[in-house]
C-alpha cells in the first residue's frame, strides 16, 4: 500500500466545489487536487436551503460569514413553515433550536405533555424562540443574546447554489486546488477495476489514486463506469419531478422556507436577499409538466427571472456510496427530495467520512464499508424524517394523497412511531442531523402525539409546572417584538448586491 498523492473530482457545482474546498483545507499541501468540470453544464441556482450545521463548516474553513452571505444573497433560516400536510388549512413550524428547556432535568416536551393532559392549552412552539421569531419575520443571531429567551435558537442560511459553487471555487483554489475545463469522454481502468484516470473529450487525460463522483443524477463514475446499482424509494416518496423558477422579490425575505402542500405534492419557497427561489415538488403520475408549472406560476410572487425548468428525479441512493477508488457525491450518490433541505448536509457529511477513513491506495475494504454503512444510515434517517411528513397525513381529498396513505413505511420507521405514540420515547442514534425537537416538532404538526408522559415529570407539582410554563411563554413574545425585522437586520449587517444580470 502507498499513500494517495492525487485525488481527481470529477464534476463542478455545489457538491465539486465543496469537496475541492473541504479536502484543500484539510489534507497535506502535498496532496494535488484537481477538479474538471465543463462550462457547457451549468448550475442551477434557484436558491438553495441549508441545515445549521453548514454555518459550523463555513466557520471551520476560515471562511468570513458576513463576506460569505452577501457574496451568496443569503438570507437567515430559522426554520421551516410546513403548510396543508396534516390537513388543509392547517400550519406548523419546525424551527431549529431548542424548545423551552430542561425542567428538573428533565425534557421540556415531557413537562409539556403533563401540562396538556393538565387541561393548558399553549402550543408546543409557543416555547420555541426560532418559530416566534419566524412568524413575526423577526432576527437577531442567538449567540449574540444570551441569557435571553432566544438564546436557544438556531438558525441556517438560505443561499444561491450557483453563487455557493462559485465562492467555493474561489477559496478551493486559493489553497491549491486545480480546475481543468473540458467535459469527460472516457473513465480508464486499471486492471483490478479501479479508476486509473478521466479522458477528457480533447484528449487530455487526468490520473489518479482517489476519485470523486460530482457529475450529478449522470453518476459518470459510480453508475456508468463501476455500475453500482441504485437502491430505489420511490415507493416511500412518490414525487419523482420539479419545477424550479427564481423571481423577484416583492418584499423583505422571511426568515424561513415555506413548504406548502399541494394537490400532486409540494411547493417550495426559498427567499435570498434580492431573489426568491420557488418550486414544485410532485408526482408524475398526478399531474402533467404543463399542468404542474401552470400551477406553480399561478402562486408565485414577483416578476419570473427565468423560464420554468423542469427536474425529473429518482429518489434513493447507492448500493454503495464508496466502490474500489470512487467516492460518490451530492446528486452522483443519491437524492431525497428537497423537504427538510438535506442535500447540502449529505455533501460535507460524505466528505467528513471520507476524512474519517482517508485510505492509502488500494482503498481496504474495511474503511470502504464503514463509511457506506454510516453514510447509508444517514440517507435512511433523513428520508424516514422526510417519509413523516407524508405518512402521519389526513388528507384524502385527491388521488395524490390517497397513494401517499396507500404508500409503504419502512419498518424503521413505523417503530419510531410506534415508540413516540406511546410515551413521547424517541430512539436517537449518536450522531443524526435530526434530535428530539425536530421529531417533536413534526410530529406534533401531523398530529402523532404520546398516549401519556414520563412520569419522570409528576415531581414538579401541578402549580409550580403552570408557573414555569406561563413564564416561559409570556416572555418570549414581548422580547422579540423588540428585535429588528429579518430585512432590516440583513441591510445592516450582510447587505447582498442587487445582481445585475438576470439568469
Amino acid at each position: 500500500m502507498s499513500e494517495i498523492k492525487t485525488i481527481v473530482i470529477a464534476g463542478g457545482g455545489t457538491a465539486g466545489w465543496m469537496c475541492a474546498a473541504i479536502l484543500a483545507h484539510y489534507l497535506p499541501k502535498s496532496m494535488r487536487i484537481h477538479l474538471v468540470e465543463s462550462e457547457q453544464i451549468g448550475t442551477i441556482g434557484v436558491g438553495e436551503s441549508t441545515v445549521p450545521p453548514f454555518l459550523e463548516l463555513i466557520r471551520r474553513l476560515g471562511i468570513d460569514e458576513q463576506d460569505f452571505i452577501q457574496k451568496t444573497q443569503g438570507s437567515f433560516k430559522l426554520g421551516i413553515r410546513f403548510k396543508n400536510w396534516r390537513r388543509k388549512g392547517e400550519e406548523y413550524y419546525h424551527p431549529f433550536g431548542s424548545i423551552g428547556g430542561i425542567i428538573e432535568g428533565q425534557d421540556f416536551y415531557q413537562h409539556w405533555l403533563r401540562a396538556q393532559a393538565l387541561g393548558d392549552d399553549a402550543p408546543l412552539q409557543a416555547f420555541a424562540p426560532a418559530t416566534e421569531m419566524a412568524k413575526h419575520h423577526k432576527f437577531m443571531l442567538p449567540f449574540k443574546a444570551p441569557r435571553t429567551p432566544i438564546a436557544a435558537a438556531s438558525f441556517a442560511l438560505h443561499i444561491d447554489a450557483s453563487l455557493v459553487a462559485k465562492y467555493l471555487r474561489g477559496h478551493a483554489e486559493a489553497n491549491g486546488v486545480t480546475r481543468h475545463e473540458g467535459m469527460i469522454g472516457q473513465v480508464h481502468h486499471h486492471a483490478n477495476g479501479f479508476i486509473s484516470a478521466l479522458e477528457l473529450s480533447d484528449g487530455r487525460r487526468l490520473e489518479g489514486d482517489l476519485f470523486l463522483d460530482c457529475t450529478g443524477f449522470r453518476a459518470l463514475l459510480i453508475e456508468k463506469a463501476l455500475k453500482v446499482g441504485y437502491i430505489d424509494w420511490s415507493k416511500e416518496l412518490l414525487c419523482d419531478r420539479a419545477i424550479a423558477v427564481q423571481t423577484e422579490n416583492v418584499s423583505d425575505p422571511h426568515p424561513y422556507t415555506y413548504a406548502e402542500a399541494q394537490d400532486a405534492g409540494w411547493r417550495w419557497r426559498i427567499p435570498l436577499q434580492h431573489r426568491a427561489g420557488n418550486g414544485y415538488v410532485f408526482s408524475s403520475k398526478h399531474l402533467s409538466d404543463d399542468d404542474a408549472i401552470k400551477t406553480l406560476m399561478a402562486q408565485v410572487e414577483g416578476e419570473p427571472l427565468m423560464k420554468p425548468m423542469v427536474i425529473p428525479f429518482r429518489t434513493g441512493m447507492r448500493e454503495a456510496l464508496w466502490s474500489k477508488n470512487c467516492v460518490s457525491v451530492g446528486l452522483a450518490s443519491g437524492f431525497i427530495e428537497p423537504l427538510e433541505s438535506t442535500a447540502i448536509h449529505l455533501i460535507y457529511r460524505s466528505m467528513d467520512f471520507l476524512l474519517r477513513y482517508f485510505p492509502g491506495t488500494d482503498c481496504d475494504e474495511n474503511l470502504i464499508r464503514d463509511y457506506n454503512l454510516r453514510m447509508a444510515g444517514d440517507y435512511a434517517e433523513i428520508k424516514d424524517f422526510v417519509v413523516l411528513h407524508y405518512c402521519a397525513t389526513e388528507r384524502d381529498d385527491t388521488p395524490f394523497w390517497r397513494d401517499v396513505q396507500a404508500a409503504p413505511v419502512a419498518q424503521t420507521l413505523r417503530e419510531k412511531i410506534a415508540l413516540f405514540r406511546e410515551n413521547g420515547s424517541l430512539r436517537e442514534g449518536v450522531d443524526e442531523l435530526f434530535r428530539a425537537p425536530s421529531w417533536q416538532s413534526v410530529m406534533e404538526g401531523m398530529g402523532v402525539r404520546p398516549r401519556r408522559h414520563s412520569p419522570l415529570v409528576d415531581r414538579l407539582s401541578e402549580a409550580e409546572l403552570r408557573a414555569t410554563l406561563d413564564a416561559a411563554r409570556t416572555q418570549l413574545p414581548p422580547f422579540v417584538a423588540q428585535l429588528p425585522g429579518h430585512g432590516d437586520f440583513l441591510r445592516t449587517h450582510c447587505p447582498a448586491e442587487r445582481p445585475k444580470v438576470s439568469a
